[in-house]
């Protein structure tokens, strides 16, 4: 493990468009911050810039909202063109209570709204997750690793709340590189006990440190971790999403 982590964002990324190269927008912003990438790092994404560049954008205008989403809007002050949205990326409705929807999204992952956000999006448009959050990553690890001739891992993140804690932290949606995991099975603490359930979601860990730097409103979308000792390897951020079969609270 690492002892000391030194994490930064990356300045001067524009606004990001649909069609977007965002490879080379990072690199551009790390140019002009006269900062680079060197062998080892960890680049942190939010999944806002990925959807964008992916065109991962619904003009609310264009959606007929259902008479679901209308009764649900109505009753909960919300815009049932959005409700629809939420609905349409759902493919299972956890829980609809107070005003949030709780759903699991096609890649497996149970968040609010089925990832469907308006924040930090055009007026009147609402952003989706990424199609495949994890080929996203792959993409940008080959092709920031290639243009610096380095090693690194790449993180796409996303904010999602959690079950029994207040407040919502940063976790992987997408990886490439590494191992989600570091898992201490079989090794033995200093008390000579032997380790049986220890497996750390590193990737995760890893996406919430770097929203410390990132910020909610400082439109620093990319951050990079340097000094964290992972293990390469071609784990994927859905790896991290718990067999239903393991689930206690399905």
């Amino acid at each position: 493990m690492s002892s000391r982590l030194t994490i930064f964002a990356v300045d001067h990324l524009p606004e990001v468009e649909p069609g977007a190269d965002l490879a080379r927008l990072i690199i551009a912003g790390l140019a002009q911050s006269r900062e680079t990438l060197v062998d080892g790092d960890v680049v942190v994404v939010t999944h806002k810039i990925v959807s964008k560049a992916e065109g991962q954008l619904v003009r609310l205008d264009d959606v007929r909202p259902s008479a679901l989403a209308i009764r649900y809007a109505q009753a909960n002050a919300k815009d049932p063109r959005q409700v629809e949205v939420v609905l349409r990326e759902a493919v299972r409705i956890v829980r609809m209570d107070r005003g949030i929807i709780i759903a699991e999204t096609r890649h497996g992952f149970v968040c609010a709204n089925a990832g469907v956000d308006a924040s930090n999006a055009p007026p009147g448009t609402v952003c989706l997750l990424p199609r495949d959050p994890d080929a996203s990553a792959r993409r940008l690890q080959q092709e920031l690793g290639s243009h610096f001739g380095i090693r690194l891992a790449v993180v796409i993140s996303d904010s999602f709340g959690r079950p029994w804690r207040n407040g919502i932290v940063n976790v992987a949606i997408g990886l490439a590189g590494m191992d989600a995991f570091a898992d201490y099975r079989g090794q033995v603490d200093p008390h000579g006990h032997e380790l049986k359930v220890s497996v750390l979601a590193v990737a995760d860990e890893l996406a919430a440190a770097a929203e410390l730097v990132m910020g909610k409103l400082d439109r620093h979308p990319v951050a990079v971790i340097r000094g964290y000792h992972w293990t390469a390897g071609d784990d994927r951020a859905a790896y991290l999403v718990m067999d239903v079969a393991r689930d206690l609270f399905r």
